[in-house]
């Protein structure tokens, strides 16, 4: 549904006043963000049971499975995928200028590529902030043509940016969305101090120290 690579040769800027920053410059998240999420790793709680994925620590739940998305060529890891209550959730970290967003610019990008596909977004604003609603061809061989719905949502945090993307009962359904908003809150973004370009993808791998079976389910594909 989107490129998972998308580095910029743009070194990240000098620190600039809020004030001098565009509309699109702008960072983009919920208000209560550094106390309800999605966290940075300077405000988690260091003693809760994460799953280290590098980039993301995701905390273990009951009947959360959790998905790792592997490039075919590199066999690089380039996103987390999580199913939970009837719902899908794609989760990337990437490098982010220090006080400017890249959720209002990236947003646009998403709609132009699913205009391309055939398909149609609308814009709606949720428990996030803006948000996109996707409508996106899904044919399969032998099958009529059809659409998916999918939900594509961002957070501007610390130097890092969290896109997620949310299919499934979460797409249409009040409370399986309410469910999956919930697991997207809980994500942990572990920037590092590495300087990276903005937009690169902050390394992911697979855990070091995985969670109980029964606690997480865990495929190392996709």
């Amino acid at each position: 549904m989107s490129d998972t690579n998308s580095p910029s040769g743009d070194i990240e800027p000098i620190d600039s006043t809020e004030s001098s920053l565009s509309d699109e410059q702008r960072k983009s998240a919920p208000a209560d963000r550094e106390s309800e999420g999605p966290l940075d790793e300077s405000e988690a709680n260091p003693v809760r049971p994460y799953v280290d994925l590098g980039g993301v620590k995701i905390l273990p739940r009951e009947g959360l499975q959790l998905r790792l998305e592997v490039e075919e060529g590199s066999q690089r890891v380039v996103a987390v995928g999580l199913d939970y209550a009837g719902s899908t959730l794609q989760v990337q970290p990437f490098a982010a200028p220090r006080s400017s967003g890249l959720w209002h610019e990236i947003r646009d990008q998403i709609a132009d590529q699913i205009a391309k596909q055939g398909g149609t977004t609308r814009l709606s604003v949720g428990p996030f902030g803006p948000e996109l609603l996707a409508e996106i061809p899904a044919t399969m061989p032998g099958q009529p043509d059809s659409t998916r719905l999918a939900r594509f949502i961002g957070v501007d945090g610390p130097r890092w940016f969290l896109r997620g993307v949310i299919a499934g009962d979460g797409a249409v359904d009040q409370e399986a969305a309410s469910k999956i908003e919930d697991l997207f809150r809980s994500v942990v973004v572990v920037r590092g101090k590495t300087p990276m370009p903005p937009r690169d993808l902050i390394p992911l791998h697979m855990p070091k120290t995985a969670a109980p079976a029964d606690d997480l389910p865990f495929s190392p594909g996709a």
